[in-house]
């Protein structure tokens, strides 16, 4: 679906009929450049910023309650969420589900500067634009006050709005075939937030934004004891359909959004279950894909409400992101099953961090910095700690892997190359974390044959974590990223290689936001580790794409970095006024 809208600037290059190839050429038009950004308008439009808050008009709207840390159900420590059975599943109800959506896509605070005032969420994003929104669909559920059916969520006023009241029997049959519980999560994008600020490039934000969103979700779920899969085998036309982002009617002239993704969620196994959870006859596998038949006949039912309109003019609309859209269009089924068996139970987390903090306090404190202090360091223990959190452990089946790298059902595509400057008890340089060690020789081979590949010294020997490069890199890591200084004056900071046009080859072009996904879930897990570690992060989408590359000699496109990060002690701006997340519900 696309906006009526005159077409921009230069038109985009001749594009060949292969899929794959479209994707390649929206990737290399829009990498940035010593001598020239990819395309976008130039200046802010500030008469026309996107509003942040989707709603639509005429659905039904529930208000979810909100839950103080005192009144909160279970809220486990932070250590604990990765703990395999450390946390109990909680029943489905409308105080669990109001926990999973705040702390998946819920405001965290407001921040105010004079008369303006604009909102924070647990969930990062791209200039704060939010291009993300959420679905979830519900079963009849005993206990569960919340009419079964598909519902968006509300952000601004934390409720879930009905916009379609499916028949409870046609739900049933739609989630037979996954644990009993089980409920559907989904996500779509609305490009048009994003290409508002960065143009072109925006479709690869909105992409990584999903990564953030899913990781904020699995770890939300895993603080109820629950686990969540993604439905890769889904093909996109049926997210659209259930979703309803195919409606036209519904959408009218207002911004349309991009069917992304749609995630399975039930309570994790090995606790007996409560309420909603009742026991049956489990299944010993988990489709990734779901009843074509189905999600049509619940597509042709009733649906409520009219989308808003987020901006009152656009002047300018980005094509190239039409067309990387339709080229990476998921437009096939496939029929694969994930084992469900029974979950590994350790009496210690692997890699504790050592804090006690609750998983929700975490969760919630979290924010992206803007400058840090070029002063704080890290331990070499924190520092191996917080790279271990990113290890998918890919030789074991897919849900013992530990969270949230259960989410993803396929073998990590993301490797890290880390710009080292204040990690105490390890050397400054250039190092590179394999996060699937059987890929070593596809990294080594597309790199510059003569850099040294040492294994980090006081590095477990269970991280991958290679030293190829010494010296200073701070100045390096800040002109690759946009001339940025948060790149250098951190702790750390890395870029995140993708093993692409392969995977593109192998997999299909939808691969291409897919990679995308993957290393927002790497920057999720890296936001509340700095947080737990008692630093910041923040992630970086503005870099120079194919000089970062020239740094350890990648020449073709058999990696591509696609986004950046940096951890250190962060300097809070004293003139920015903090307010509850809720504040503005009380004065209702």
């Amino acid at each position: 679906m696309t906006l009526d809208h005159p077409s921009s600037g230069e038109p985009a290059e001749p594009a060949s009929a292969d899929p794959i190839d479209r994707v390649i050429a929206y990737h290399i038009r829009t990498k940035h450049h010593f001598n020239r950004y990819a395309r976008s308008l130039g200046f802010l439009d500030w008469a026309n910023q996107p509003n942040p808050f989707r709603r639509f008009e005429g659905a039904h709207l529930i208000r979810l309650p909100l839950l103080s840390p005192d009144d909160d159900p279970q809220s486990p420590s932070y250590d604990a969420i990765y703990r395999p059975g450390a946390v109990a599943p909680q029943p489905l109800t409308i105080r669990t589900i109001s926990r999973l959506f705040e702390l998946a896509l819920g405001l965290s605070a407001w921040k105010r500067a004079g008369e303006s005032e604009w909102a924070l969420r647990n969930n990062p994003s791209s200039g704060n634009l939010h291009p993300t929104e959420g679905y979830v669909l519900v079963p009849p559920v005993d206990g569960l006050d919340l009419p079964p059916g598909l519902y968006h969520y509300a952000a601004k006023e934390h409720g879930l709005e009905l916009r379609a009241d499916f028949p409870p029997a046609q739900i049933t049959r739609l989630l037979a075939p996954f644990p009993d519980g089980a409920f559907l999560f989904g996500l779509s994008s609305v490009h048009w937030r994003e290409a508002w600020k960065y143009g072109e490039r925006a479709f690869r934000y909105c992409n990584h934004d999903v990564g953030h969103a899913l990781g904020a979700a699995r770890i939300a779920a895993a603080t109820l004891g629950w686990t969540m899969l993604l439905l890769d085998g889904v093909e996109q036309n049926q997210v659209a359909r259930l979703l309803g982002t195919h409606r036209r009617e519904d959408f009218g002239e207002a911004e349309p959004e991009h069917p992304d993704c749609l995630a399975v969620v039930w309570a994790a196994e090995g606790v007996k279950r409560e309420s909603s959870f009742v026991k049956r006859t489990e299944p010993t596998a988990i489709p990734l894909s779901l009843d074509l038949e189905l999600v049509q006949e619940l597509a042709n039912g009733p649906w409520h409400g009219q989308a808003n309109h987020l901006s009152r003019e656009h002047g300018v609309h980005w094509d190239a992101i039409d067309e990387v859209a339709e080229a990476s269009w998921k437009t096939s089924v496939e029929h694969r099953t994930i084992q469900l068996t029974q979950s590994p139970v350790l009496s210690k987390p692997l890699h504790a961090s050592r804090t006690t903090i609750e998983a929700t306090a975490i969760i919630r404190q979290r924010r992206s910095a803007v400058s840090f202090d070029g002063r704080t360091s890290i331990s070499s223990a924190t520092f191996f700690h917080l790279l271990h959190r990113l290890m998918p452990q890919a030789h074991q089946p897919q849900l013992h892997r530990p969270m949230p790298w259960d989410l993803l059902p396929w073998d990590p595509a993301i490797h890290l190359l880390l710009f080292v400057h204040r990690v105490e008890g390890l050397e400054p340089g250039l190092y590179v974390l394999v996060r699937d060690a059987k890929r070593l020789p596809l990294l080594q081979q597309a790199m510059n044959a003569e850099l040294e590949w040492t294994p980090a010294p006081g590095c477990p020997n269970d991280l991958p974590l290679y030293w190829l490069l010494q010296g200073s890199a701070q100045r390096l890591a800040a002109q690759v990223s946009c001339h940025q200084g948060i790149a250098g004056d951190s702790a750390f900071s890395l870029g995140m290689l993708a093993e692409f046009e392969g995977r593109l080859r192998e997999g299909g072009p939808w691969w291409y936001p897919r990679l995308f996904w993957e290393t927002g879930l790497v920057g999720q897990v890296l936001y509340l580790e700095a947080e737990a570690a008692g630093v910041r992060g923040t992630g970086i989408g503005c870099f120079f794409d194919d000089p970062v590359h020239e740094i350890v000699g990648i020449k073709d496109l058999r990696l591509q970095s696609l986004y950046h990060f940096t951890i250190g002690g962060p300097v809070d701006d004293g003139r920015l006024l903090t307010l509850p997340a809720y504040y503005h519900l009380a004065a209702e």
